[in-house]
């Protein structure tokens, strides 16, 4: 197996890669039988496999070291290639979805390649291809702007991920100094990242306009490919949220201001302190994090330990957070090799453990579908490949002593705590955005005034009272990096977490079953919609009328009954 730092990258050559793919369209639309169509759709399935392996491996290094000016240059390269090759792109889904080889290759394939293709078709005009461009030196901006963050804390230079120990410290005064440090970089930089997001409003608004929408809103559906779903669904899940997930959600802060010796609502930075004591931390450093991850694959299941032995060995992960590394955590696939690639910041936090259950487990889906085609099938849509990386999380609480130590049960409280709280705040991101979409010629202050009010709605827990600049004032959105970068795609967390949550009602009741019901689930890959493979695996679907009242039901008389004897 070839370790990712040996990995060779070279830029395509995409003049000769618009060629192939043009010289693959017309091959298709002359087959004359079933059997030249299949090989000149595996073609085109292998050359978009090698193209995505170099933009994936360019993307990932620069990411690592956003200093690094040969894949700063590199990305800058992707930016404009990549709405380049999707006009190209287009017209091989066009003779494709057309084709009279279709029924069978669906047989073979999967009707999803076709659904989703003919989504594509609708996302895209040649006249696009300028905006996307832009759009992406946009987005890379801003992503870049945040890795450059340096804050001055006592004394010291953090970047953001670092400064999150400090944002969850004990201590009242020091936790409240380091948001109003993290917080006062936000404002100094807050013109430059008002100006990208108004920009980029108003590029996708328009972008929707040349395909003849009525603005955005609905391109944004289709690029991320919701083929099960609208945005009516999504109005009717959040009635749902505001009825039965921010009742639950307001009573575990109640509890947590008690616990705290502070008046409800709590601000931002109280809020963030979970335990008198201190917040679950990690027992270890991050090799020990590794450690108790390996254990914990190795005994899940064999196909766990299987996948976790070729991350580690394969070098396939970067955890560690460091001046110049940009913020977050994701997964990717390196699909010349058929291995997943893990990006991450530890900092020391409950969320070093999260991010080896989380993203793992999007990992782990891809490994178990590495050899799947087309590889537009190994991973599913987001609002179903969310669901693999939420639900570890959930397994991982078995072994919540290896991870965490004496800190495990506040762990086991604060995880699933944490899952009921976050699902009103994604809740709320996606719908900032449907307002955002619908109206693009607000003001900034305009939409940090909507923030704001969406607040009281879904996080009335938090107090905006002006204690802590940019966040008090309705404009911490902009630290959101899918509202800038990734629209429309934030719901999907929060309807993978009520599935996710499914699996941990099950795990109460019977581990094995609810790894049987994951498996069954996870083999499916891509090969079907998000609802469509929720029925396969006999899941409930989040959109049924009570599945989120049954399962916050659930889950607020676990809390209720938890055992916190003893930790203060």
């Amino acid at each position: 197996m070839m370790k990712f730092q040996d990995m060779p990258y070279e830029r395509p050559d995409i003049e000769k890669v618009k060629q192939e793919l043009l010289d693959l369209n017309k091959a298709m639309f002359d087959a004359r039988s079933s059997q030249d169509a299949e090989q000149i759709f595996l073609a085109k399935d292998r050359l978009e496999k090698h193209v995505m392996t170099m933009n994936q491996l360019a993307q990932i290094r620069q990411d690592i070291n956003t200093n690094d000016e040969f894949y700063v240059n590199e990305v800058r390269f992707w930016n404009k290639a990549l709405p380049e090759l999707e006009e190209v792109l287009a017209k091989f889904n066009e003779t494709l979805v057309f084709s009279l080889f279709r029924v069978g290759l669906s047989k073979k394939y999967g009707s999803i390649v076709f659904e989703n293709a003919e989504l594509d078709m609708k996302a895209f005009t040649p006249e696009l291809v300028e905006d996307m461009q832009r759009e992406n030196e946009l987005t890379h901006r801003y992503e870049n702007l945040l890795a450059s963050a340096q804050i001055p804390f006592e004394g010291g230079i953090y970047t953001l991920s670092q400064m999150t120990p400090f944002k969850n410290d004990f201590d009242d005064d020091r936790r409240l100094r380091a948001w109003k440090a993290e917080g006062q970089w936000y404002k100094d930089h807050q013109t430059e990242m008002d100006e990208i997001y108004d920009e980029l409003v108003h590029l996708r608004d328009g972008m929707g306009r040349k395909l003849h929408y009525d603005g955005y809103t609905q391109l944004g559906y289709y690029r991320m490919h919701r083929n099960c779903w609208t945005k009516e669904d999504i109005a009717h899940f959040r009635e749902g949220v505001q009825k039965y997930v921010v009742p639950v959600a307001e009573q575990i802060y109640r509890r947590q201001a008690e616990r705290l010796g502070k008046s409800y609502p709590m601000s931002f930075a109280d809020n963030q302190l979970e335990f008198r004591s201190g917040n679950p931390k990690p027992a270890g450093d991050a090799d020990a994090v590794l450690a108790a991850a390996q254990k914990f694959y190795d005994e899940l299941s064999p196909e766990t330990s299987e996948f976790f032995h070729t991350m580690m060995e394969g070098g396939l992960m970067d955890v560690l957070s460091r001046e110049g590394k940009r913020g977050g955590g994701y997964c990717t696939g390196l699909y010349d090799y058929e291995v997943p690639f893990i990006f991450a910041n530890f900092n020391g936090t409950k969320g070093d453990v999260e991010v080896m259950t989380h993203e793992a487990g999007h990992a782990f889906e891809a490994w178990v579908n590495r050899s799947r085609k087309p590889v537009s099938t190994i991973f599913p849509t987001m609002d179903g490949a969310e669901v693999h990386s939420m639900s570890m999380e959930f397994f991982g609480e078995l072994w919540a002593e290896d991870f965490f130590g004496k800190d495990a049960r506040k762990f086991l409280y604060s995880h699933l705590a944490s899952a009921l709280t976050f699902i009103p705040y994604g809740t709320m991101v996606d719908h900032f955005q449907h307002e955002v979409y619908a109206r693009p010629d607000m003001t900034p202050a305009e939409r940090h005034a909507v923030w704001k009010e969406l607040m009281g709605i879904y996080m009335p827990w938090e107090r905006l009272d002006g204690e802590i600049p940019f966040y008090a004032e309705g404009q911490h959105w902009q630290l959101k990096h899918h509202i800038y970068s990734l629209p429309f795609y934030y719901i999907d967390y929060c309807l993978a977490q009520t599935v996710a949550l499914e699996f941990w009602a099950m795990i109460q009741d019977d581990k094995d079953y609810a790894w049987e019901r994951y498996m069954a689930y996870t083999s499916l890959g891509g090969s079907d919609t998000f609802v469509a493979m929720l029925d396969k695996a006999r899941l409930e679907s989040p959109f049924y009328p009570d599945t989120l009242k049954t399962i916050c039901g659930k889950a607020a008389k676990y809390l209720e009954a938890f055992d916190l004897t003893g930790i203060e």
